[in-house]
């Protein structure tokens, strides 16, 4: 009696741990796709572009087919990489139906027309937001100045 409902323990935990590899196995090419779509992949490896280039400038006597190779390599690799950092934090937040809806927006014209401007924009923003940052911090610290809690 104990050993058969052990194996039926096991049965169920084996059934359960199979079933929730395949979810994660569908909800983890849903969010490359999401990915794909929404210009992230290009964003990520523009920035493994830019590590390189840092790498390089850093290392001036490496030949440039080392850099280049390695550029490919890390390429290649990027995105998988991401998403599989990134996978237990989207499956914390949305849920598969969510991502797949987010691909069904990315593939209207609107979306792609989103994921297109999205670096210009976010750049642009970042450049704002220095301009706001900037103004904020010469307010604080003229009134820093004015109540006398920073010499001028």
């Amino acid at each position: 009696m104990k050993k058969n409902l052990l194996l039926t323990a096991l049965f169920v935990l084996f059934t359960a741990t199979i079933s929730l590899a395949q979810d994660n196995t569908s909800y983890r090419s849903s969010l490359k796709l999401m990915m794909q779509l929404s210009g992230s992949e290009g964003a990520y490896k523009a920035a493994v572009n830019q590590m390189i280039i840092a790498f390089k400038q850093s290392q001036p006597t490496v030949p440039a087919v080392f850099w280049d190779e390695m550029t490919l390599e890390m390429n290649k690799v990027a995105l998988d990489q991401i998403v599989d950092l990134v996978l237990p934090v989207y499956q914390k937040h949305f849920s598969e139906d969510d991502i797949k809806g987010i691909i069904a927006f990315y593939k209207t014209p609107i979306g792609q027309k989103f994921a297109e401007k999205t670096p210009i924009v976010t750049q642009e923003s970042m450049a704002a937001g220095q301009v706001w940052g900037k103004s904020i911090g010469e307010k604080v610290v003229k009134s820093l100045q004015e109540k006398g809690y920073l010499k001028q």
